[in-house]
């Protein structure tokens, strides 16, 4: 049910001059919450609080206990926490029987962090509403994930391609008696180099020299190579891996983790919970989690896959919370075969994805044979200074492949080669140069973007996925397919929270706060002194913001259009769910009208509208038809244009005039 505290929305609610101590108060949705566990608590002997098991969770259990102490003043509490990191049987009789005190150093770190975020928030926000317009917001992360946005569609605007050439041979057995008897062939090195071949007069001058010659097999490797299966999933790589995979964005992959991680009714069972926690950046397991999964790989794929010993892994996250464990089934035994007549289909499918890779995590590696052969063009008995090479994998020992493969690992056994021999002359099908321009970097997409911010050391696992809707739903960024590319409204805010904080919007100084924040966590650092220093130089550079930075003028688009109601000239505008017409006498006229972003295609559905470019609440790109409600039609890719028909095209052309 969430925080039953929290700070005021009304007002900053943190008394900076008093050490940041922060004013919480219960928001009304949470009152009859409250009331009705208050009841429950005066008929108890003890209270036992059983809330997620990370750091916000931590917080909840103690905002829970001090909210219950205000209203139970006349009476003792008898207060203990227990955590389990899934919602099955033994998992919660283990924790009842090892109660704890609630860990005053994580509930530090969790105020730090929302005291931090709300001075940030309610004092860079309305900097904003005074530079720019009104609605928006700024964050310490969000702002950062902006920022990394924009300049990556900075770099692709910037960028300037450059042309490159690759030559290629399809070279056959002599003779050739099936199609696998022939290959293609790359070239590799060209005067003992690496080829730089920059246009296609040098591409030709290489093929002119290769005219004639014979492709004789110079030499053949072979080596063998073990690869091994990756760990089991964090919440990033998780949302990274649900994200390529099944399209899923992040806050859908957590939402669908969530029930996974609840319970779900199965059978005869009852409520269970089927994964463990889904918040973690640990990529730790249990050893009596690791001995089942051991003991199912034997029953179901032969002892031979099973490794000697268990595999283990470290997370690659600095500070990782490596007490949790990673993302796994709470029983391996429930297979998804098993599962897929209590999920739904979404379920079913990340259940299935959280399944494969914490199986394959246990098994063997996969045994890899690449084959190279190195073939040297001959001309009047000499070698050409070209060498060609085309390499082939084989999977020797599938090993953890039976179960998973990541997407890097699904390019194994796509080239094959034909029986070859050193010496053998090969005979040329065909020799052809292919043009090539260097592409710029790619947008981001939601999974690059969360690895970016792991990386960075950013963020944690339960904000990544907020992270993300915040931003779209400021209208800083939006959704094409499944890239994310900034607005004109995004470019404006990161441009001037740049010019304005460049120590604050930084991926070194979020980093390092994030640091801070576990330091906190383990008792290393008070919380009170971590805020007094941020905020002496973040109070400076607000005051100094405020009276430098002046207001952004964004261009003014008219439409052509006057407004009916008072006669003055319509404006293009951006709000927060996208694009609208506004009147130009804003305030005093609050006249608006939809604004249609056509794309000049006919709606495929009822053929009379045209399709629309919108937005939803989220920002995501969505195509619709002008004419809804009266049609439905909506799609999240662009519909391709309907082919005209020869009559259509011919009422189109122009008559012919006489003496033309």
């Amino acid at each position: 049910m969430g925080h039953v505290r929290d700070l005021p929305k009304s007002k900053l609610g943190v008394e900076v001059e008093n050490d940041f101590a922060p004013s919480y108060v219960i928001p009304r949705d949470k009152n009859a919450t409250i009331k009705k566990l208050t009841e429950q608590a005066r008929k108890s002997s003890e209270i036992l609080l059983a809330t997620d098991p990370d750091r916000e969770g931590e917080a909840i259990a103690w905002h829970l206990l001090e909210a219950l102490k205000r209203k139970m003043k006349d009476q003792d509490l008898s207060a203990r926490r227990v955590v389990f990191h899934e919602i099955t049987q033994d998992a919660v009789k283990h924790a009842l029987e090892e109660p704890r005190d609630i860990n005053a150093d994580l509930v530090d770190a969790q105020q730090a962090r929302r005291v931090l975020d709300r001075l940030v928030g309610y004092k860079m926000s309305p900097f904003l509403w005074r530079k720019v317009q009104r609605g928006l917001s700024a964050g310490r992360v969000q702002s950062v994930a902006l920022r990394l946005i924009v300049d990556r569609e900075r770099e692709i605007e910037a960028f300037v391609p450059q042309e490159h050439w690759s030559l290629h041979a399809r070279l056959a057995k002599v003779p050739a008696k099936r199609k696998q008897d022939q290959f293609d062939a790359a070239l590799v090195q060209l005067e003992g180099k690496k080829p730089e071949i920059a246009d296609e007069e040098t591409a030709q001058g290489i093929l002119r020299e290769l005219d004639g010659a014979a492709w004789p097999v110079q030499k053949i490797s072979v080596r063998e190579r073990r690869r091994r299966p990756s760990a089991p999933y964090t919440t990033s790589t998780m949302q990274q891996d649900a994200s390529g995979r099944l399209s899923f964005g992040a806050a859908r992959t957590m939402r669908l983790a969530q029930q996974l991680y609840e319970g779900i009714a199965i059978g005869g069972e009852g409520q269970v919970g089927l994964i463990t926690y889904m918040r973690t950046d640990s990529a730790q397991v249990s050893s009596e989690a690791v001995a089942q999964v051991r003991e199912f790989i034997g029953q179901t794929y032969g002892a031979d896959e099973v490794p000697d010993k268990p595999n283990r892994y470290t997370s690659r996250v600095k500070n990782a919370q490596e007490a949790h464990e990673a993302i796994r089934p709470t029983s391996v035994f429930r297979t998804p075969g098993q599962m897929r007549e209590f999920l739904d289909k979404d379920q079913l499918r990340l259940y299935t994805l959280i399944w494969q890779r914490f199986v394959a995590s246990q098994m063997r590696p996969a045994l890899l044979e690449t084959t190279s052969v190195d073939i040297v063009p001959r001309k009047d008995n000499s070698d050409l200074k070209c060498r060609f090479r085309a390499s082939a994998t084989q999977v020797k020992s599938p090993g953890f492949y039976q179960v998973y493969r990541a997407d890097e690992e699904q390019e194994d056994e796509k080239n094959t080669l034909p029986p070859l021999a050193e010496g053998e002359v090969l005979d040329l099908r065909k020799l052809w140069p292919e043009q090539h321009f260097t592409q710029p970097p790619p947008r981001y997409t939601e999974a690059s973007l969360i690895r970016a911010l792991e990386e960075e050391g950013i963020g944690r696992p339960s904000t990544y996925a907020p992270i993300l809707s915040v931003i779209q739903e400021r209208t800083y960024v939006e959704r094409e397919r499944r890239s994310l590319k900034p607005t004109e409204l995004g470019m404006v805010v990161r441009d001037i929270l740049v010019k304005h904080f460049p120590d604050i919007i930084k991926t070194e100084f979020t980093a390092a706060m994030e640091e801070d924040l576990d330091a906190i966590s383990r008792g290393e650092k008070q919380w009170t002194p971590v805020l007094k220093e941020f905020y002496g130089g973040f109070s400076a550079a607000l005051e100094k913001a405020d009276q430098e930075a002046e207001r952004v003028q964004r261009p003014v688009v008219e439409t052509g259009e006057m407004c009916e109601k008072c006669g003055k000239p319509l404006l293009l505008r951006e709000g927060r769910f996208g694009k609208f017409i506004g009147c130009s006498g804003f305030p005093q006229c609050r006249n608006t009208k939809q604004y249609l972003d056509t794309i000049g295609v006919d709606c495929p559905q009822c053929g009379q509208g045209d399709v629309v470019r919108k937005r939803n609440r989220r920002g995501s790109v969505f195509y619709s038809c002008s004419r809804y409600p009266d049609c439905e039609y909506a799609s999240s890719r662009p519909p391709a244009a309907r082919k005209e028909s020869a009559e259509e095209q011919a009422k189109k052309e122009p008559a012919e005039v006489a003496g033309d």
